[in-house]
């Protein structure tokens, strides 16, 4: 065809490129083992409380499901203290931030975002039109008081990942109530807090009293990180009832199947699956760095699961290298960190196994 149908703004748009599937990797180099350390999942799985009501929820597949999930959001008002209108459960975290896009942005509103961060919020404004203002890291840390500064009249939307996806690195509660009180009104600040159950840090925000204050926040959740329900993609945001008023209307009805609603219903009454989780992070996560110490690599420290940290020129080639020895890790290029990797923490046999083949690239 002569003629390019889509839409210009689509020229600006790189796609979200994911991983290959373990089957793939393990098909095309011969492998009999590979260990995914590419993608922050939760290498412990779902809780068995969840899967058991996956197995029960299976039968009623025949009918469409809650289109706005009363169960879920009724235990997720309890938990949170706040009345069912102010939450919304989406197809995973992502959808929550395009349904935002969606709902408030007009092409020519400005979006603030830093840079690197999460790469979904970029994306989505391209396509809603919107102009980005981006505002580079400091020392791997958003810098709140630049992003404030990149505020004019035209800021609609401000994106903080709390803790940040590649970095790991978090922002103080501190730091966000300097950034807050010197917020316009008509500015919109959307925490996504996608690893905020990994987070072990005294002074982690606490959004929740801007909801109360009625301010103009949306907080996101997932089931997808500490819960370990990445496959069966649900989260939810939490807002101030106008704003939320307004992304229901641009929600797609049934967004979450019922399996999922199942799913994350039983997750959050599996406290010990949860504690669990933390757990391996607070015993590997120091394995990892220690090892990566050892080897000569600085690396990022992180709230999260996972830890970036530098090799160098040859980081492309060194991530090709461990998967040629069974281990999947993230390479950085899609986030203009071409010199940096991202290993995501697993089970304790897995960290040592990506720490020796590790050490046995680094030799090569």
């Amino acid at each position: 065809m002569g003629r390019s149908f889509a839409r210009r703004c689509l020229e600006r748009v790189t796609p979200y490129a994911p991983g290959k599937p373990i089957e793939e990797v393990q098909r095309e180099l011969g492998l009999s083992r590979v260990i995914k350390l590419a993608s922050n999942e939760n290498p412990l799985g779902p809780s068995p409380k969840a899967l058991q009501a996956i197995q029960r929820a299976l039968a009623n597949l025949n009918r469409y499901p809650d289109s706005h999930c009363f169960f879920l959001v009724r235990k997720l008002s309890e938990a949170w203290g706040l009345s069912p209108e102010h939450f919304l459960v989406g197809n995973g975290s992502d959808e929550l931030i395009t349904l935002a896009v969606r709902a408030f942005l007009d092409p020519g509103d400005e979006v603030v975002i830093a840079q690197p961060t999460f790469l979904i919020y970029s994306i989505a404004a391209e396509i809603a039109g919107a102009k980005i203002r981006g505002v580079p890291l400091k020392r791997f840390r958003y810098d709140l008081i630049g992003m404030r500064k990149a505020i004019t009249r035209r800021t609609k939307l401000v994106f903080i990942a709390n803790p940040d996806n590649p970095t790991g690195t978090y922002v103080t509660q501190a730091e966000v109530e300097s950034f807050m009180a010197a917020l316009p009104e008509e500015t919109i600040v959307f925490f996504d807090e996608a690893y905020a159950e990994m987070v072990d840090a005294p002074d982690y925000p606490e959004c929740k009293r801007y909801l109360l204050e009625g301010r103009p926040v949306i907080v996101t959740r997932t089931f997808s990180k500490a819960y370990g329900l990445s496959g069966i993609r649900v989260g939810y945001g939490v807002a101030p009832v106008e704003l939320m008023t307004a992304m229901q209307r641009v929600r797609e009805p049934f967004n979450v199947n019922s399996l999922a609603q199942a799913a994350a219903l039983a997750a959050l009454e599996d406290r010990e699956h949860l504690e669990a989780t933390r757990r391996l992070l607070r015993e590997e996560k120091p394995v990892v760095y220690r090892a990566l110490e050892e080897l000569g690599l600085e690396a990022v420290p992180s709230a999260a699961n996972f830890i970036l940290f530098h090799v160098g020129p040859r980081a492309l080639e060194l991530v090709k290298g461990l998967m040629a020895r069974g281990i999947i890790v993230r390479e950085m290029t899609a986030w203009n960190l071409p010199e940096y990797v991202r290993v995501t923490i697993g089970l304790p046999e897995e960290n040592r196994a990506f720490i020796q083949a590790l050490r046995e690239e680094l030799k090569r």
